[in-house]
């Protein structure tokens, strides 16, 4: 898809506050609010923009620990990799998931409320997932950045 300066403006603005009235954001881009609305819907029926969603605060959301988990299976067949990824869908402490090329095969952000419920998620969630092999887990002392933007 090709962007010009008008979507780019309101793709970086929406990534800013979802939540503008179209008014809003047609000021915020310069742009009459018939012509801002019918080309924010063609940036969501492209696939450009996947979903708005409320981005929450840990702490206030009780899960003030981030933990990033390395996973190695025993197979990297198909089957043991489907597998592995159904059950990790399912797993609402597992916010992030990504196969990997290296010495591991997965990399996981996992949220936790303290140790206790770390060392639960370790050896009763992370632990007996299909295939697993390996798990070493890093703590987060602080967060520096976190953005879900993305340079337009």
């Amino acid at each position: 898809m090709r962007l010009d300066v008008t979507d780019r403006a309101i793709l970086t603005a929406l990534q800013d506050n979802a939540r503008p009235t179209n008014a809003e954001l047609a000021d915020r881009v310069h742009l009459s609010a018939s012509a801002c609305l019918r080309r924010t819907r063609l940036l969501e029926e492209s696939g450009l923009i996947a979903r708005f969603v409320a981005i929450l605060d840990p702490r206030i959301a009780g899960v003030p620990g981030t933990a990033y988990v390395s996973v190695t299976l025993d197979s990297q067949g198909r089957a043991s990799l489907d597998k592995f990824e159904a059950a990790v869908r399912a797993i609402p402490e597992i916010t992030e998931c990504y196969l990997l090329a290296g010495q591991h095969d997965y990399l996981l952000r996992v949220v936790y409320r303290d140790a206790a419920d770390l060392e639960r998620i370790h050896s009763e969630i992370l632990t007996p997932l299909p295939g697993v092999v390996r798990v070493q887990s890093q703590l987060t002392l602080r967060t520096v950045k976190r953005s879900t933007k993305l340079p337009i």
